[in-house]
């Protein structure tokens, strides 16, 4: 598997993030449950695909910058397939990589109720659970969490 940084409108990116809509809103039972600012090119700092040994795009993530040092992980999703694998782990890794590279010191995310695999992922993966931030607050389907990031490796 190969993670590449891409751009938004990338041909797999956009699949990728079409399914990622898609189970959300049947998991949500609404095609609208995005209780922030829909990410766009305009405002998505980075995009990773994960692809298989085969080229198959496999996985996405996206970083948007909050400012103050502080990044939002956005449209993380791998397929139904590839789940329990190790692809998420390493989309992540990419994402908290290329926001060390910026010298971001914290990432924050978003995921809601429904999605409780979600949830075990990020919590296993270092992240808090913290109060709804921006336009999450408020909102009960919403679950909000932070990773403070190590600094950036020494090769």
């Amino acid at each position: 598997m190969r993670i590449q940084q891409v751009q938004w409108a990338d041909a797999d990116a956009v699949t990728l993030r079409a399914l990622q809509r898609a189970e959300i809103a049947a998991r949500y039972g609404t095609p609208d449950s995005e209780p922030g600012l829909v990410p766009s090119q305009a405002d998505i700092a980075a995009f990773f695909v994960a692809r298989a040994d085969d080229g198959i795009p496999v996985g996405c993530g996206g970083l948007r910058h909050l400012g103050g040092g502080v990044g939002e992980v956005k449209r993380m999703y791998v397929v139904p397939a590839r789940r329990g694998s190790g692809v998420a782990v390493a989309i992540l890794d990419a994402l908290e990589d290329w926001a060390r590279g910026q010298g971001w010191t914290t990432l924050r995310l978003e995921t809601g109720t429904a999605q409780p695999d979600a949830v075990r992922f990020y919590t296993r993966s270092g992240y808090q659970r913290i109060p709804n931030f921006g336009a999450y607050a408020g909102v009960e389907t919403s679950l909000c969490f932070e990773r403070v990031l190590e600094a950036q490796r020494s090769a």
